[in-house]
This record gives structure tokens, C-alpha cells and sequence, in this order.
């Protein structure tokens, strides 16, 4: 839409199998069509967000770490839009606990967490990561005793 990169262009960075994907979505996008997420059973991935505070982001992070990033499922679960449970998650992994802290219309030094609220936070975070990680390996566990018993 911007005039940088062509349909097929787009396909390969993003890999989608077909640039005509893109097209359509485009055609949408430009038409006001409301998009659709697939798997989702049609929930819409153009969903209003809604306000949140640092502790909401902090949960949603959690959540969707924890879950694989699945963007979709913790926007539904928490009532927010697929780019906030995206943008939350990204700017966490970027930046750490600080970056999901809103510090819009406010100095940095009266907004600046304590180091228990930042402490907190991170632990909360983690936690979820080490979940996601021992899930992982247990998932793996299982596989290796699946091809274990074919072979």
C-alpha cells in the first residue's frame, strides 16, 4: 500500500505460500472489509482494544508467552486487540518490564517503577516462560517415547 514492495515481495517476507493471499487482503483492507483470522473460528483480527493498565499488560505478556504466542487466543481471552496482545509481547521481549509501563503524557521520573514493582513483574514473566519451556520439554519427551515405540 505503500508503494514498497510488490505483492510477491510482501509474500516472501512474511511467508505466505501465495502473493495473490496478499492481494486479496489488500483489496479488502481498502474496501473496509473487516478481516478474518483463519483457525479462529472468524474472529475478528481487527478487534476495538480496550484501556489496560501496566498489571493487565503484564498478565497478557504472561499469558501469551505462555501460550506460545498464540496473539489470537490471549487477545479473545483478555478483550483486546490481536496488535495490543502482539505489541505488548514484542515490546516486552525487546525492552524488558519497563517498555509495557505507559509513560504517555507523563515525565520519566515521576513514572519510574520502584524496583519491587519492576522485580515483580519480571518474575511474573519469567515464571511464564519457564512454563512454556518445561511444556516444551515435556512435549518433546513424549515425542522422542512416540518414535521410540514405532522404531
Amino acid at each position: 500500500m505503500s508503494g514498497k514492495g510488490s505483492y510477491r515481495d510482501l509474500a516472501i517476507k512474511y511467508k505466505i505460500a501465495n502473493p495473490e493471499t496478499v492481494r486479496c487482503w489488500v483489496m479488502k483492507y481498502n474496501g473496509h472489509e473487516e478481516l478474518r483470522a483463519s483457525g479462529t473460528g472468524g474472529y475478528s483480527i481487527k478487534a476495538k482494544g480496550r484501556k489496560t493498565t501496566f498489571d493487565d499488560r503484564v498478565e497478557i505478556v504472561q499469558y501469551c508467552i505462555a501460550h506460545e504466542h498464540n496473539y489470537t487466543e490471549t487477545a479473545k481471552k483478555y478483550q483486546v486487540s490481536y496488535q495490543q496482545a502482539r505489541n505488548y509481547t514484542v515490546k516486552y521481549e525487546l525492552d524488558g518490564v519497563e517498555a509495557l509501563k505507559d509513560n504517555r503524557g507523563k515525565r520519566k521520573l515521576e513514572d519510574q517503577m520502584t524496583e519491587l514493582e519492576r522485580l515483580r513483574a519480571e518474575n511474573k514473566i519469567l515464571r511464564a516462560e519457564n512454563e512454556r519451556a518445561e511444556m516444551e520439554s515435556s512435549f518433546l519427551k513424549k515425542l522422542e517415547e512416540i518414535e521410540r515405540m514405532r522404531g
